[in-house]
């Protein structure tokens, strides 16, 4: 039997898998897709996306292939400069295309022993006490002990599991696609510069080779998402707005998406999981979306892998969706309010224009950052240090950086005073006695998804927190 099966190949199963790999558990992944799409509907990480990265010894490889960018607040089209003493080490964004991220997830994935089978698209789930049989459009069958639904907003698996799905439909649409350009690179940016000053629905990137990625609000909303805008659709929009289709041609791909927000009622059923576009959709507003199904297979892997590998402590793979359901909720709600700030009508530019005044205030301007880069995610584990629940900043070391300890996806105490211990736990905590001119506690319990979970000095109370998070000992 498959220990855990993965369905859905982006971004976020793809990292899950690798998460769980690190582990040992055996994990499958089946992606409806033979080959990638190449379709970027993502285009980089948020500074705790880069974080995570950073923890897993994934960065170098992101930073070979990306820009790093900037931004604060970039809220509802809003951006302002880099606000000052955010709560990381890693200042900065990376410009990373989604097949690029895809491809190095994949790699790294792979390279863990996953296994990742393409072609495969579930039709059917059902489970039982033991485990979870997953049906394929051929007929075949897998049976395995967990199931993850990484299939995106039109899940299958959550469609199986009879999960509610509230939320409101999309009132507005808007087209997006990388398309070539004969029109003068001068005259677009200048056409785009002035359409945008009314619409920010609009704009063309430059990808370099006259092509472009470009986004325009759609005539209406589609009956059907799925189906791909044509390139006359494309054309006959752009020449609305900007009276000029900057004579676009030779799509490498066109789609569409809308301003719905909707979120699954429960992460988890039984043996059947939900994470990524198949627990929550949003719109692109802010550029959260890949960030957060990373980031919510970042918390499941390694509460996946202990339950797997029999360690887990009452309640931990409920704490996933404890902890992450609020987390999409109100990514749902800032990007409701974002496509407020985009309307063109008064109401809107008016609250516009006052809120850009208010991003001026360095405290704004930094909270706001910290919501959209997920910097300012702080887990509820009750009363007791300001620190308790939020993941730790990557601290310098008198023996190197925090972050370079975390590789493996094990817990870890940072231990200051030299007198602890996690004796019977040393198969799933590292315990390191080090220092940091950064750090002014005696100690800190981190779990492997870096938040911290103790704060002290006193071994007993140690203790009680190891047991709550990393299960009893033999």
């Amino acid at each position: 039997m498959i220990d855990v099966i993965v369905a859905g190949g982006g971004p976020t199963g793809l990292m899950l898998a690798g998460e769980l790999r690190l582990h040992g558990v055996h994990v499958v992944v089946l992606e409806r897709l033979t080959e990638p799409t190449g379709e970027s509907r993502g285009q980089g990480l948020h500074a705790r996306s880069v974080e995570v990265m950073d923890q897993r010894g994934l960065l170098d490889r992101f930073l070979a292939v990306s820009e790093k960018f900037q931004a604060g607040g970039l809220f509802g089209g809003i951006m302002k400069p880099w606000p000052e003493r955010l709560d990381t080490a890693h200042t900065y964004g990376l410009a990373t295309p989604q097949p690029v991220t895809e491809r190095l997830l994949d790699e790294r994935a792979l390279e863990l022993g996953a296994e990742i089978r393409r072609g495969c698209d579930v039709v059917g789930v059902s489970q039982d006490e033991d485990g979870v049989t997953v049906e394929l459009a051929d007929g075949t069958h897998l049976r395995s002990r967990y199931l993850v639904g990484c299939d995106g907003g039109r899940s299958t698996v959550r469609k199986q599991l009879g999960v509610g799905f509230p939320g409101e439909p999309a009132k507005v649409e808007t087209l997006l696609g990388d398309l070539a350009a004969t029109e003068d690179p001068a005259t677009i940016s200048a056409v785009v510069e002035e359409v945008r000053k009314t619409q920010l629905r609009f704009g063309a990137m430059p990808l370099g080779d006259g092509r472009y990625r470009i986004v325009v609000p759609a005539d209406g909303v589609a009956e059907d998402r799925a189906t791909a805008p044509t390139l006359d659709e494309f054309k006959k929009q752009l020449r609305a707005f900007a009276g000029t289709d900057f004579g676009v041609h030779a799509p490498r791909w066109l789609s569409r998406f809308g301003d719905g927000t909707r979120q699954a009622e429960r992460y988890r059923v039984g043996r059947v999981l939900l994470a990524g576009d198949a627990a929550h959709i949003h719109p692109p507003t802010g550029g959260q979306g890949l960030n957060l199904g990373v980031q919510d297979a970042f918390n499941l892997g390694w509460k996946l892998a202990a339950e797997v590998n029999g360690w887990a402590p009452e309640g931990l793979l409920d704490s996933y969706h404890t902890e992450r359901h609020p987390v999409g909720a109100r990514v749902l709600r800032n990007t409701r309010a974002q496509m407020t700030l985009l309307g063109t009508d008064p109401g809107p530019t008016a609250l516009r224009e006052l809120f850009s005044t208010l991003m001026d205030f360095e405290e704004v301007n930094r909270y706001v950052t910290e919501m959209i880069t997920a910097v300012g995610v702080r887990y509820d584990f009750g009363e007791g240090h300001e620190l308790l629940g939020r993941r730790l900043r990557d601290v310098q070391l008198k023996r190197g950086r925090l972050y370079e300890l975390m590789h493996g996806g094990r817990g870890l105490l940072l231990d200051q005073t030299g007198r602890l211990s996690v004796t019977g736990w040393v198969d799933r905590v590292d315990h390191v006695v080090d220092v940091s001119e950064e750090l002014d506690v005696p100690a800190v319990l981190l779990r492997p998804d870096g938040h911290v979970a103790w704060v002290g000095d006193d071994q007993q109370d140690l203790l009680g927190r190891l047991t709550k998070w990393f299960g009893t000992v033999g």
